[in-house]
């Protein structure tokens, strides 16, 4: 099939209290790399309310480009408002690959524009690369982490994805860095909003930041009771890091479920992994394989 009408990398920037998204600045990091194999612009698209700060971040981490949608009704995160926002820029600037974080709100939008496109989509992947063709090869895991397989998406365009937290690197800011940034007015239907927000509760509970944390200090089933797992505690404390759970240990009521790490819990990539009678389920390990540098203490030989 011939694709040559679309081209360039389009990355959805996610915001947190008006300020990019640590995942949204991974695959802007991700989309850096498969832009210089592709020899194709990067183009990040910021939507919200007062945006333009968020917009001149998104040069600053590497992007060639900017469309900002700087609309009230783009405040909150509404999935009807942005899959309709995406999909007028996409049908516009036609790019031959998207690229979301695999959050929450990026899965959901990520396979709904790839609806609306009539095109593919592949979530949570944790490694991209380009084949011969020009195609995205987006590495995933299947069946529960036990596989890992490669995923094209080769009969369509454009290519959508959303990329794993903590898998990727994010560029390095360059101070100053400039660039277009082109306004985008974008109409939405109101007869499109299905979905309103009425109230936002925010929920109160100990701050835990393991995605952004340096150094983590997990303790699994082997610590052997509650009373020892305060020595994960104390070393965490003394290494000024993160305390790290496994899934038994959050259900045994040690610690809350905000401390877990791997698949069903955080996705985390510090500089040093301490983990502390773990076995190495994957269902743990693919959550903290991007660790720069990891510590096992078990008396279990055998464990992964």
């Amino acid at each position: 099939m011939d694709f040559s009408k679309y081209k360039n990398i389009l990355v959805y920037i996610e915001l947190a209290d008006a300020k990019i998204a640590k995942i949204s600045l991974e695959v802007l990091g991700a989309a850096k790399k498969i832009a210089s194999k592709t020899n194709e612009e990067l183009i990040a698209v910021v939507t919200g309310s007062g945006v333009a700060a968020a917009a001149a971040d998104a040069l600053t981490y590497g992007a060639d480009k900017v469309i900002a949608v700087d609309n009230a009704d783009c405040a909150d995160f509404n999935l009807d408002v942005q899959t309709e926002i995406l999909a007028q820029i996409a049908a516009k600037y036609l790019p031959s690959t998207i690229l979301l974080g695999a959050t929450q709100n990026g899965k959901d939008l990520a396979g709904r524009l790839a609806f609306r496109l009539g095109t593919g989509c592949v979530s949570d992947a944790f490694g991209v690369d380009v084949d011969e063709a020009g195609n995205i090869v987006w590495t995933c895991a299947v069946y529960g982490g036990a596989v890992y397989t490669d995923m094209v998406i080769d009969s369509a365009r454009p290519q959508i994805g959303s990329l794993r937290s903590a898998a990727f690197k994010k560029n390095e800011p360059v101070p100053g860095k400039t660039g277009e940034i082109i306004q985008e007015d974008v109409k939405v239907s109101p007869e499109i909003i299905k979905v309103k927000a009425v109230e936002s509760v925010k929920e109160i509970s100990e701050t835990v930041n393991l995605e952004e944390a340096e150094v983590i200090v997990t303790g699994g089933r082997g610590m052997g009771s509650a009373e020892n797992y305060e020595l994960i505690k104390e070393l965490a404390k003394l290494l000024g890091g993160e305390v790290g759970a496994t899934r038994p240990v959050t259900e045994a009521g040690w610690v809350p479920k905000i401390h877990q790490v791997g698949q069903s819990g955080k996705i985390v990539s510090p500089k040093l992994y301490i983990a502390c009678g773990v076995s190495g389920a994957v269902q743990h390990t693919s959550g903290m394989t991007g660790s720069d540098y990891i510590v096992a203490v078990n008396n279990v030989e055998e464990a992964p």
